[in-house]
């Protein structure tokens, strides 16, 4: 039976082909209440969109309360969580948050300045075609639905995941694909441009990602025209909204105020212009203050203040723009100064101190054996092991505020993440390295460019615990500033630009390529060759910074931190992890008890044995190997005569395996019995000469 609208609409359903597939979305089917739904259907994968907006604007606010939240659900790919204890959906996962973010970030800057209304977006997961990610499924149901709530929207929105697929560039490419590309591409925008760009590479040209741009901008307008197509059958009514903006006489007078006082005056080098600028915002107060009357300005101080604001972002795209020259006096391309050191804390497995200008992160690595990896339990895969962390943490008193310390949020995860990736592709092999690695950088200072501070003092760190990175990295966060259709591309913003500009966006790499990008603008869509100018720009600006570092650290240490376990590993055959493990784990719990090496399994047969005593790992390491070795032929073993008989005797040459010793090869000569040559309990060395093929040793004591 067919659902019914209880409000007597029809259902509404708009259909298209993007990347290969079908895209289906429905209105009036699900979600009545809301100001607007939408079920967004892709191959198997089902994704509900909904938008609410409040009535009326929110006042005293100063900022738009914008959320969009991003839900997995484990029962849309037939799971139940692999917790023991906890079975309902609780706290978004990181990945769901990132997800949230990446959603997010293309849609944020498409209303106007100075709406207040409160919008709320969720992208709830219902179903979910295993062969891809539903992250893009996910951001075209939330962009629909917010466009057909009538919000001042500037969408719709799109965007794809591009991986490259035996050389061609492929959307909603499968998990293998994926771990298989060199490129990890997200791409989302409007019809006119892109707006939002995130990307995990392995090295890759400038070249490449720019060719990905703009194949990925082509690719995803069939999705943009559905949502406008749904729009106009649906019948959107705009709605009514009021923009709270600086009030634009008091907007000239503090233009009045501060003529004279800005330009040439403030350029300093940070943190001189921080407190200039402080200062001249104290005195501005005082000046308005005394002009307005005390009790008018107590309720207008707020105008004021942003009034302020404008004035210096104004200010800043000046001085660029006219005269190229930036807020603390640097060229456009031209880098904060820079410091770093290495070894900074005496017992920790590694550590480092990344300074640019007033940007500081202080980075501690610690390593740690194979099952302190993170087990990731999410809707998308089976439960996995995230083998390297990056941890990125920023309190209040890094932006000189008093702020109550909590849980990360959004920012943090977002920024940990984005370091995280950019590393990644250089880490050594676990066959070759098996740790798990934990990388935490504390912020200690901010003024733009943390995100890109957490990866350089993350690489110094790394190289300094010892960890044998392929390449070392670098990133830089990059500015750019619109003149009508002419960009000017700064190299290492601070905050000033940052807050004046139109795009900031970070690159990462080696000197061989690209590992990680995150770009968003703060314009209504770029096109592809101004994104490309800035992703060529800032290639020296990282190549400048990774020669920095180097002559800090030219390479990693040739040895871990005496503080650091040592780690050892066997390969045994997968039948006998058994053996090593024992009767309800008693015989590894003996090993481990008795050697104080740590022991840790893999299905496959790889066993890693830590300790930061090497004594305690070479013993444990010999003691696997009599439970596991496999008969060797040819090879000489001690073994304990267990058996006599009249053809020969058996003897005991490793844990459970027995060898028979044919009454022929006791001796070179004759041997009448057994018994003339071997008695039961006597300690004999033999050689192995065959084995059959039901397995049965063949041992020998001639010519020993």
């Amino acid at each position: 039976m067919a659902i019914i609208n209880p409000y007597g609409k029809d259902i509404i359903k708009v259909e298209t082909e993007l990347a290969g597939r079908k895209l289906t979305l429905e209105v009036n089917r699900v979600g009545f209440r809301t100001s607007a739904s939408v079920l967004v259907t892709y191959g198997e994968t089902v994704v509900l969109g909904t938008a609410m907006v409040s009535k009326s604007s929110i006042s005293g606010m100063d900022y738009f309360p914008l959320s969009i939240d991003y839900e997995e659900k484990f029962y849309a790919s037939g799971k139940i969580s692999g917790s023991r204890f906890i079975k309902r959906e609780g706290r978004p996962s990181d990945e769901a948050i990132l997800i949230g973010r990446l959603i997010d970030r293309p849609i944020r800057p498409l209303f106007p300045k100075g709406y207040r209304q409160e919008v709320q977006t969720v992208a709830t997961v219902l179903s979910m075609d295993p062969n891809f990610r539903p992250d893009m499924v996910a951001m075209i149901a939330a962009s629909a639905a917010l466009t057909l709530t009538g919000a001042p929207f500037d969408g719709p929105v799109a965007g794809l995941r591009v991986a490259q697929v035996d050389g061609k560039f492929k959307a909603f490419a499968t998990t293998a694909e994926r771990e298989a590309s060199d490129l990890d591409l997200v791409v989302a925008g409007i019809a006119s441009g892109i707006t939002m760009v995130e990307a995990g590479a392995n090295e890759v040209s400038e070249d490449l990602v720019a060719e990905a741009l703009a194949w990925a901008y082509e690719a995803y307008q069939p999705a943009i025209e559905l949502q406008k197509e749904l729009a106009k059958k649906v019948g959107v009514v705009p709605l009514e909204y009021e923009l709270i903006l600086p009030n634009a006489e008091i907007q000239a007078v503090v233009n009045a105020w501060v003529d004279g006082k800005l330009g040439e005056d403030i350029r300093l080098p940070y943190p001189e212009r921080n407190e200039l600028i402080a200062t001249l915002r104290d005195q501005f107060h005082a000046a308005m203050l005394e002009k307005v009357g005390e009790d008018d300005y107590k309720a207008l101080r707020g105008e004021y203040d942003e009034a302020f604001t404008s004035a210096l972002h104004k200010d800043v795209r000046k001085g660029i723009v006219e005269h190229q020259l930036r807020p603390d006096g640097r060229k456009l391309d031209e880098i904060r100064p820079l410091s770093s050191e290495v070894g900074v804390l005496p017992r920790t497995h590694g550590s480092s101190i990344f300074t640019r200008g007033i940007t500081q992160g202080l980075n501690i690595v610690t390593l740690a054996p194979l099952s302190f990896s993170q087990m990731v339990d999410s809707m998308e895969q089976n439960d996995f092991e995230r083998r390297y962390m990056h941890h990125y943490n920023a309190p209040g008193y890094t932006v000189g505020e008093v702020r109550r310390l909590g849980s990360p949020g959004r920012r943090e995860i977002g920024h940990g993440y984005l370091a995280e990736r950019a590393v990644m592709p250089v880490l050594p092999d676990i066959e070759d390295f098996p740790y798990a690695i934990r990388s935490v950088t504390e912020i200690m200072s901010q003024n733009g460019s943390t995100s890109m501070a957490a990866t350089c003092s993350s690489v110094l760190a790394l190289m300094d615990a010892g960890v044998p990175l392929k390449a070392p990295v670098s990133g830089i966060a990059m500015g750019l500033m619109m003149d009508g259709d002419k960009p000017y591309v700064l190299s290492d913003i601070a905050d000033a630009e940052d807050f004046a500009g139109d795009m900031d966006f970070k690159v990462t790499g080696t000197a061989n390529g690209i590992t990680a990008i995150q770009m968003d603008m703060k314009v209504h869509g770029l096109p592809v060759e101004i994104l490309r100018q800035a992703l060529v720009t800032a290639k020296p600006g990282r190549a400048f910074i990774l020669k920095h570092m180097l002559e800090t650290l030219a390479a990693p240490r040739a040895s871990l931190s005496p503080y650091a376990p040592r780690i050892e590993k066997i390969k045994i055959n997968p039948d006998k992890i058994g053996a090593v493990i024992g009767k309800g784990g008693e015989t590894i719990n003996k090993i481990t008890s008795e050697t104080g090496a740590q022991i840790d399994i893999n299905d496959d047969g790889l066993i890693t044995v830590a300790a930061v005593d090497a004594a305690a790992i070479q013993k444990a390491l010999n003691w696997i190997k009599g439970l596991t070795e496999e008969p060797e032929v040819g090879t000489i073993y001690e073994g304990k005569v267990v058996s006599i008989k009249d053809f020969g005797a058996f003897i005991n040459i490793m844990p459970g395996i027995d060898g028979m010793v044919h009454i022929s090869e006791l001796s070179n000569e004759r041997v009448e019995k057994v018994t003339d040559v071997l008695t039961e309990g006597q300690i004999v060395k033999a050689k192995l000469i065959g084995i059959d093929d039901r397995g049965r040793l063949s041992l020998s004591l001639k010519n020993l």
